[in-house]
Order: C-alpha cells, then structure tokens, then sequence
C-alpha cells in the first residue's frame, strides 16, 4: 500500500456514505463495553502499584483517564445514529480515531511511567495488562480497524522495545508470543473488517438496485414520466393529507382527442414519439410541485393541492399547449386535448375520485369539446343514470325488451324505396324508454354489447325476411361488433343460418368506430363482404374519411351526417355538401343525406346533385307494422317528386 492510499485509509477518505453510518451502527453497543474494560485495567494496574508508585500516578491519572471514559461513554449511548447523516457519522469516527491515539499515548506514559517505581514482576504486570489491553480495543475496535491499528502500535510498540533490550530470555520469548498473538489478533479483525465492508457494500448494492427497480416500477417506459402505479400511490397519499390538514386537493386527466387516428395513419412509432412529445410539453408548462403522470394510452394525469380554479388554470395551459404542433419523426402533427377536472369530496375515496374525473374526461371526448371541464351536478346525473341502467340491463330480458324500429331510405330520382335502417329501441319495465345512444354505451362498458347485438340481428333478421325483395335491409354496427371476433363470427353464422338472400343486408358503421382500431376493421369488412352484404358509411364527413380509405375498405355507400345537411344555406355548407358529393361521384358511390326535416332540404340537395335521402321530412322510424302500412300509401301515391 502505497503511502497516499494509507492516509486516504487512516484518513477515511473514499469510502461510500452508507459504511461510515453503518460502522458507528454497530461500534455504538461496543465503545461503551471497551471504555468499561479499560478501566477496570487502569485501575488493576493502579492498584498493583499503590504502595510503590505516588499518589500521582496511583489516583490522580486514572481517576482522570476513568472520567474521560465516562464522558465518552455517555457519548456515545446519546446520539441517535439512525437519523444521523453520513458526514456527520465520518466526523464522529474521524474523532474516535483521532482520540484512540491521544488516549492510548497517555496510557502508554502512564504505564511506563509506573514501571519506573516496580521489579521485574510488577513490570512483567504491565506488560501482560498493556497486552489483555491491546487485545481488547482489537476486538472492540474490529469494525473501525484504523484506531485498533493505532492502539496497538502505540500501546504494544514501546514496552516491547523496552522488554527487548533488557536481553533477559524470559522477557524475549514473553515479547515473541505476545507481538505473535497481536498480529494474528490484528489479521483476524482486518479479515472481519473486510467481511463487513463486503457485506455493506452488497447491501448498498442490493439497496440501489431495489430503488432503480421501484423507479423502474414507477416511470412510464415510453415518455419517462411517473405511471399509473405512482400516481395512485401519490394520490392516495395526498388525499389522507388533505383530509387531514382540511385542504381541498384538485385531479385533472388530459386525454388527447383522436389520438387513435394518429396511430393508425402514420403508425405506432410515431404514435409513441408523440406521446413522447407530450409528456415533455406537459412537464413543461406546470410547476414541479405538481405531480404529473402517465395513465395509460393517450391519457395523462396532475394533482392539484389547491381548489378548482387553480385546477382550471393548469387544464387550460396544458390544453392551450397541446394545440401548438408537434414536430415529430419530420411530420408535423397537431392534436386537441380535453381535460376533466374534479375536486376532493368528503369522505371520498382515491377510486371515488378518479372515476369521477375519467368520467368528466371521457364525456368531454365522446363530446368533441376540446375543453377543460370540471364534474358538475349534471354529470352527477348522468353518472346516476348510467349506473341505473347498468342495473337494469342485468336484470333485462333483451328479446322481449329489445325492439327494432325502421326508417325508410328513398331515391327520390326513381321514385322508389331502396332499403330501411332499423334502429335500436329498448322499453324497460323498470326506467321506460332508454335512448340507444345511452344503453348501448353502457352495455359496451359493461361487456353486454355481444348479446344486445345478437338479439338484434335475430329480429333484424326476421324483419328482412318480410320485406319486399327490392328493399334492403340497414343494420348498425357497433365499435365493440367491428372488433370483437366473436361477435363477428356469430353475425355470419346467424346470417348463413337464417337463408336470407345475403344482398339485401347493408352494415353500417361510422367514421369514429372505423377509427378506433382500423386493421381489425379492415379484416371485420373483408369478411362481413365475402357474404355479398353491403358496407355502409355512417356519419360521413364527421370523422377523417379519405377517398384512399373509402376505396381501400371497398364502401358501397356513404351517408352524409345531418350536421351538413342542417347548414345547406350557407355558402360554406353548400360547398362542402356539393364537395363530398363529388369525392364520392370520383369513386361510384352513392351518398344518402341523412336528417332531411322539409322540403326546402329536399330541393336545394337535389340542386346539389344528391337523390336519396333519410329524415323525417319523409317518415319518423317506426316499427314494423306501422311501415308497412306506410309503404302501402307511398305506393299508391302516383310520385312524390
């Protein structure tokens, strides 16, 4: 060992903060034991002396050395080393170190000095004491082997020198076994020395890679931001702090509007680099006492320890910020974001709280609002509502529950009905009348969506077996239908199975549900089309419809959403309806303008250049019997252009 690495080693220098505290963790116990011997030594030596040696070096110096070793001992039992830090822990061994060699010269003075005033034997006594003494601080000192090397050099050293140059053979083979016996002694704690060392360099090891893998546990691999996990932790941890302190405590979820798109346009990669991107806005623009995560998906959450407003001002900067471009993988990409807010109730739990607030966000999305908005007293009902028919959707008997009503769809240039939509109704005993849109969310959430499907299909089924051959039947798709493979495979079962001419179906289904997942659209088309049905699109100009989609996906008709149809007078409206029309017209597809409600509507699409139509203005939906009592009169009416 070269002279530099022996201070750095005597001096305590490039050791890991975790050993410092975890040597004085386990010397703490001992000192006290140490100090305890070394004075019982003292004091042995003291009284072998008493009637040869002055009072001097008889009661005054050990009384002083006994005192020191109690101040020192109270010392050490009072300081709390579990909180202690780790310069703090090198000081106070530094200082231990420093005073083994203070205290072991003047023990070495005061020993040699009594050896002055005694025989051969008292001096073979002090001899053996400074020995047993040496041997003790060894064992005492094992884990701080700097000051145990000290003691032993300056306690052993000099009597030995001393008994060497008396040249008596007794006292040169009692310096032998005893320089002997200390440095076997001296070995054994450097070995149990490193031992330790080993065993708290594991353990710091083991420690570090346990914190890695919980910030492994708790970071979202793609954007590096806490994940879902943390963030319920943090949440349940803030909200025992505010009940506590009686503060209010505001969650916010951000989820960007038609990710999904993104996704399937231009791929998950640079799907993922978005998020990425995302994540590093919305870091950006709050403070870092705000805590920020990853949902899942496209959806990122923050805690607020603050009321709405405050809550509010964050939505709408990580909103506002969000509209700005993403520059990602040499595209540049813009998205919208919506934000649901809700504010800690009484007594309300973590899970409370965050379904609440998804609830908000959801709703926002489903909505197109692009905004931020905070749980009110309506989406209060709309919760209540949703969980009564969830309730009552359990206990329904969807075949007698569920009906089908139709609505006529007429080309008006032939004068003639081409097919009927039939729609959704659901009547139960328990609520009444449930609006589709709202039954068929919550089936979809609840994993029912399968069975309500089937169960309409069945009477969709039998509805076209009684329809005039020239009239189609139309038959809604839902997002669950298009992607669930078993629901697919039932749908062509049933159809296969119920004999009917398989042209005369047509399936709907919307841009929104044709985007969520549009691979497995894609397969759903390919193989509802092997059958001979028709595919229809709904909602059309709502979405992100291309022509290159309308013609990959082999559409057999588009029908323009009544959104359009409402804004024919405007200038801008009219040039919209006339350019789908045309994008259509470019690849042979017939478009239906939905929502016709007079004949102002009628004329000026007929202007435009559209034929057939849905609304109204022509027939309300209705069920069976009724239509077919409808399509009498319209049949024994002469024209109706």
């Amino acid at each position: 060992m070269r002279f530099s690495e022996a201070a750095d080693w005597f001096s305590l220098r490039n050791v890991g903060d975790r050993m410092f505290v975890s040597q004085l963790h386990e010397l703490r116990p001992q000192l006290p034991l140490l100090y305890a011997f070394l004075a019982i030594n003292i004091a042995s030596i003291a009284y072998s002396f008493r009637d040869q040696a002055p009072l001097t070096l008889t009661i005054f110096m050990p009384v002083l050395m006994l005192s020191a070793f109690l101040a020192r001992t109270f010392f050490w039992i009072r300081p709390n080393v579990e909180s202690m830090s780790a310069e703090a822990a090198r000081s106070k061994l530094r200082r231990a170190i420093i005073l083994s060699a203070v205290v072991s010269a003047i023990y070495v003075f005061w020993a040699l000095a009594l050896t002055r005033y005694g025989d051969k034997t008292t001096e073979a006594h002090v001899m053996v004491f400074s020995a047993i003494t040496v041997i003790g601080c060894i064992l005492s000192l094992t884990l701080l082997p700097q000051a145990a090397l000290i003691v032993s050099a300056v306690v052993v050293v000099p009597p030995l020198f001393i008994f060497l140059n008396d040249g008596g053979a007794e006292h040169l083979t009692i310096s032998f076994n005893l320089a002997l016996v200390i440095a076997v002694m001296i070995k054994v704690m450097l070995n149990s020395f490193e031992s330790f060392r080993q065993s708290v360099q594991s353990m710091e090891t083991a420690e570090t890679l346990s914190h890695a893998n919980l910030q492994l546990a708790h970071t979202d691999l793609l954007t590096e931001i806490p994940n879902r996990r943390f963030f319920f932790e943090v949440l349940e941890n803030r909200i025992n702090a505010a009940v506590a302190a009686g503060k209010p405590l505001t969650l916010g979820i951000v989820g960007l509007d038609r990710f999904k798109l993104i996704n399937d346009v231009h791929g998950y990669i640079v799907g993922d680099k978005l998020l990425q991107a995302v994540a590093q806005r919305l870091r950006a623009v709050v403070d870092d006492s705000i805590v920020v995560a990853r949902l899942g998906g496209d959806e990122f959450a923050f805690l607020v320890e603050s009321d709405e407003s405050a809550g509010r001002a964050i939505g709408e900067r990580v909103c506002n910020a969000m509209t700005l471009p993403f520059e990602v993988a040499g595209l540049n990409l813009r998205v919208t974001a919506s934000c649901g807010l809700a504010t800690l109730g009484a007594d309300e739990s973590a899970d409370s709280l965050f379904g609440r607030t998804a609830f908000v966000v959801h709703s926002c999305k489903a909505e197109r609002r692009s905004a931020v908005t905070a749980y009110s007293f309506e989406h209060e009902a709309k919760v209540r509502s949703t969980r009564e028919i969830e309730s009552a959707l359990r206990q329904a008997n969807l075949v007698n529950e569920l009906q089908l009503v139709l609505q006529p769809i007429i080309d008006l240039r032939r004068d003639e009905i081409v097919a009927v939509e039939v729609l959704a109704r659901w009547k139960s005993p328990v609520l009444g009348d449930v609006r589709p849109d709202l039954f068929i969310a919550v089936a979809e959430r609840m994993g029912m969506m399968h069975e309500v499907t089937l169960t309409l299909l069945d009477k969709a089924l039998a509805i076209a077996a009684r329809l005039p051959p020239a009239i189609k039947l139309s038959f809604n798709l839902s997002a669950h239908d298009l992607t669930n493979s078993m629901t697919v495979l039932s749908i062509v079962a049933r159809v296969l199975k119920s004999g009917l001419p398989s042209y005369k179906l047509i399936f709907e289904l919307t841009e929104t549900v044709l985007m969520r997942d549009f691979e497995i659209a894609e397969s759903t088309i390919i193989l509802l089309r092997s059958l001979d049905c028709e595919i229809a699109l709904d909602d059309f100009g709502t979405g992100y419809s291309s022509l290159s989609y309308l013609h990959r996906l082999s559409i057999d008709r588009v029908k323009i959403d009544r959104s359009f149809v409402r804004d024919y007078k405007s200038q801008n409206g009219a040039a919209l309806l006339r350019s789908i029309l045309a994008l259509c017209s470019s690849v042979g597809l017939p478009c239906i303008a939905e929502g016709v409600e007079d004949d102002d509507q009628v004329s000026s699409l007929e202007e435009l250049g559209y034929h057939k139509f849905q609304g109204y203005h022509f027939a309300r939906p209705m069920p069976f019997e009724a239509f077919d009592r409808w399509l009498a009169t319209w049949n024994a009416e002469p024209s109706h252009i």
